[in-house]
């Protein structure tokens, strides 16, 4: 059976990769012509994620990155702009 949830409920759910990573939690949803375009996600200092984002606090995924929705928010990890060095840089 398929569970409705509102905004206000899914505000501060914690949000993992499909990886099994975690990033952190939902700040607020992001919604043009009635639908949800995206969610601004604030990044936890705990997230092993948070080395790679240079310092940022939060990210907004852009819903078509979300694969599952429930307890938790699954995301794509191909959502998260990562700033990796090329080889030999320091």
């Amino acid at each position: 059976m398929l569970k409705i949830l509102r905004i206000t409920e899914v505000v501060g759910m914690r949000v993992f990769t499909d990886s099994g990573e975690y990033l952190g939690v939902i700040e607020e949803a992001h919604i043009s012509d009635n639908r949800i375009d995206g969610w601004r996600v604030r990044v936890s200092r705990d997230s092993a994620l948070s080395a790679f984002l240079s310092g940022a606090k939060g990210l907004i995924i852009p819903h078509q990155y979300v694969k599952a929705f429930g307890e938790v928010l699954i995301i794509s990890k191909s959502a998260i702009p990562f700033t990796e060095l090329a080889d030999g840089e320091d």
